[in-house]
């Protein structure tokens, strides 16, 4: 393959890895950093010493804290992986710069806080350009240091979802595509929620029937919304549903089952998002969802009760209990 004019917008771990990772296969790749500092850092250590500690990065990857210039430096190929919560501000003032020929790559895994849009909506409210939604079982770290896995990318253009597939797919990351930008999203999205709940039994020393019961029955409320959405039920039992809900909720690599553990054992919100630098989705998710399925008639009873525990103070013990006493029914109902 021809190299890529690329842009990566987000240094976070995952835009950061990414980043890497193309310019390691040979693309011309471009990595926008929103802090001027980190930026500077990042060009003379050739680390992101905040978000991606004590990983080199490749010599030819390029950095910039201007986003017209990110946008100018992807001309073929723009991967988006900003944070949900700022993604819609940040595509305001980069569509502007946006090459009309460039496919999009939206790598966020989170919901619109205020919209309850999908990252892909935010985007393509933005620009009329092809968007393919990458997710699946994908620490950051793991992918930096080219641990093989592998990933979905769907997006309603098959043509740009098989062009993503070939530029992505190397021997340490294996693409598959599909059509169900929906479910792919949500997939990537609810599962920071889940990983929460399972991180807060894990902090209460539940035990591992419990870590199993939170997963399976929260891919089934990710399921009941993903339907009710327009979304594909095959999509969930795939890399971006079951795939990355049980990496996400097992892992100790997972910032949103670090919160989760945490308060389990006792701390609170404030203080452990004070102590931390990379975002955990999870947080600013866990309202979208609970808001989300009350727009579309959806129960969605385990990312309910966390979010109370989130927001609400409510105690993690109790959540469960209501949880537990929730009226019988049918598995698949």
């Amino acid at each position: 393959m021809n190299p890529l004019r690329v842009a990566v917008i987000g240094a976070g771990a995952w835009g950061t890895a990414l980043a890497d990772f193309l310019s390691e296969a040979g693309h011309e790749a471009t990595l926008w950093v929103l802090e001027d500092d980190l930026v500077s850092r990042m060009r003379e250590s050739r680390e992101n010493d905040v978000y991606l500690p004590e990983i080199s990065l490749h010599s030819a990857l390029r950095f910039t804290s201007d986003l017209a210039e990110a946008a100018s430096a992807g001309q073929d190929l723009l991967v988006s992986v900003v944070p949900s919560q700022f993604l819609g501000a940040v595509w305001e003032r980069l569509a502007p710069s946006v090459h009309e020929g460039a496919i999009i790559v939206s790598a966020t895994k989170g919901l619109d806080e205020k919209s309850l849009a999908l990252p892909s909506e935010l985007i393509e409210g933005h620009t009329a350009n092809p968007v393919v939604c990458l997710s699946g079982p994908t620490f950051a770290r793991e992918l930096a240091m080219r641990k093989p896995t592998a990933i979905a990318a769907a997006s309603a253009d098959p043509g740009a979802a098989l062009k993503v597939q070939e530029v992505f797919s190397t021997l340490c990351l294996r693409v598959y595509t599909g059509g169900d930008p929906i479910g792919t999203q949500l997939g990537g999205a609810l599962k920071n929620v889940i990983a929460l709940a399972a991180g807060v039994a894990d902090g209460m020393e539940l035990g591992y029937n419990t870590r199993a019961a939170i997963i399976v029955r929260g891919l089934a409320e990710i399921g009941r919304l993903c339907a009710a959405m327009g979304g594909q039920a095959k999509t969930l039992s795939g890399l971006a549903g079951m795939g990355d809900l049980v990496l996400t909720c097992t892992g100790d690599l997972s910032r949103n089952r670090t919160v989760g553990l945490r308060l389990g054992r006792g701390e609170k919100l404030g203080n452990i998002l004070a102590s931390m630098r990379a975002v955990a989705e999870g947080v600013a998710t866990a309202p979208a969802a609970v808001a989300l399925g009350e727009k579309f008639g959806v129960e969605m009873p385990i990312s309910a009760q966390i979010n109370q525990v989130l927001f609400q103070d409510k105690d993690p013990g109790e959540a469960l209990k209501e949880l537990m006493a929730r009226p019988l029914k049918a598995e698949g109902v």
